[in-house]
């Protein structure tokens, strides 16, 4: 890797320290994409853990970057409420997309007991052996001694296949699930769309695409597929078309970004901390505790949204009922105070799970564990096969502030095991 980012990082640290605090906006999507986000937190953390910021097209909102203040917002939903959007932007009045995860209790615990046994510790047990089997076919396909990019190869792949399984989803078009992904979550300036017109006309596709495999399901037995449990469960049979489309985003955001961008970001941060990659490869059994650190490490997810629905005082501050408020899981898993040396990467942390990348309360991310299934069975298949994976490149970020992920990152295989 060239030394071209690492400037810009210093750079980045030098002028967050020097700005008015009052200036630092966290949720500028460039941050993301030139990876110069962290020294911002670690300013916030330091000096102004509640901080009100301006966004030209959000409007005022408060970051929460403190572990434990971030877990306090979290679990309050009384008093900081999902409901609308979990994003800091508002949904446009003409398109709506509700979704469990942006709704508040009784109607969001219901749908989300709907879906829940897909996630089961049964279940898992039974998807265990067919994502191993697709890992192995992704990793033997992988071309030697060429470069390429492993997004695309690998993270990619696995979750389209795992989620195609999920929804018992037309195999064939499997890769319509990721890009559906990418679109639910993109900008008109990332370049995945060209305007919001063509992000609505494809998110149209993607509701017309399931509604033919909704009416497949209701009219038959009820089966152990996403798309049927919907069809069939009490508190969501009769969603409308709206409800049903964000309902979908969320599942192929949740089961498809999250994952895919922690099997990209396990590569590149094992290739920045060789140390670590020596010891992973000397001693497997450390890829659960691998896992979990790279998930603190990459914080697939940003931020969550909450809305105050009460004044509220938190430190010194005072949250207005009707403000937006960000709870930045990405800094809380860089706090200083909560976690022993947070920026090193380190797979044989004490307490590796003790991280925030999952979400507190009663919105807890609901595949956590399918997460951790697979990122731990893609490493023991690579560590099968491959002494090394060399990233010979700067990964290529995505430019947003909520999904912390990469469009491509570029990869060499020097040389594959004999078995």
């Amino acid at each position: 890797m060239d030394d071209a980012g690492e400037t810009i990082r210093t750079a980045a640290r030098e002028h967050a320290y020097s700005v008015p605090i009052e200036s630092i906006n966290p949720a500028d999507p460039e941050l993301f994409r030139n990876d110069t986000i962290l020294p911002y937190f670690e300013r916030l953390r330091a000096e102004d853990p509640v901080h009100l910021a301006e966004h030209e097209e959000i409007g005022p909102y408060w970051s929460i970057t403190k572990f434990a203040d971030i877990m306090a917002v979290d679990s309050n939903h009384q008093v900081f409420s999902s409901d609308r959007s979990i994003t800091l932007f508002d949904p446009e009045e003409d398109f709506v997309m509700p979704m469990f995860i942006a709704m508040d209790p009784p109607k969001h615990d219901a749908q989300r007991k709907t879906v829940s046994p897909i996630v089961s510790p049964h279940n898992l047990l039974n998807l265990e052996p067919i994502i191993r089997e697709r890992a192995a076919e992704i990793l033997d396909d992988l071309e030697i001694g060429d470069e390429f990019n492993w997004v695309d190869k690998v993270s990619m792949e696995l979750t389209a296949m795992t989620l195609a399984t999920l929804f018992d989803f037309p195999w064939e078009d499997r890769r319509k699930l990721t890009r559906w992904s990418d679109v639910a979550t993109a900008s008109p300036d990332s370049g995945i769309v060209e305007s919001d017109e063509a992000r609505r006309a494809e998110l149209f596709e993607c509701v017309e695409y399931f509604m033919n495999l909704w009416n497949e399901r209701v009219n038959a037995p009820p089966r152990n597929d996403l798309i049927s449990m919907l069809a069939h469960g009490e508190s969501t049979k009769n969603m409308d078309r709206m409800e049903y489309l964000g309902n979908l985003i969320l599942l192929i955001v949740g089961g498809n970004d999250t994952t895919r961008n922690t099997i990209s970001g396990s590569v590149l941060a094992l290739n920045q901390n060789p140390d670590q990659y020596r010891k992973l490869r000397e001693n497997p059994d450390l890829i659960p505790s691998m896992v979990s650190e790279t998930i603190r490490w990459q914080t697939p997810l940003a931020y969550m949204r909450r809305t105050a629905t009460e004044d509220f005082k938190l430190r010194d501050k005072t949250i207005k009922a009707g403000d937006k408020v960000a709870m930045w899981y990405l800094s809380g898993n860089r706090d200083e105070e909560e976690i022993a040396r947070p920026n090193d990467y380190d797979i044989e942390r004490e307490r590796p799970r003790h991280h925030m990348s999952f979400g507190f309360g009663i919105h807890r991310c609901v595949g956590n564990r399918l997460a951790e299934l697979q990122l731990r069975v893609i490493w023991e298949e690579i560590l099968k096969r491959f002494p090394h994976i060399e990233v010979t490149g700067e990964p290529k970020r995505v430019l947003s502030s909520f999904v912390r992920g990469y469009e491509s990152l570029p990869v060499r295989i020097p040389t594959r095991l004999k078995v």
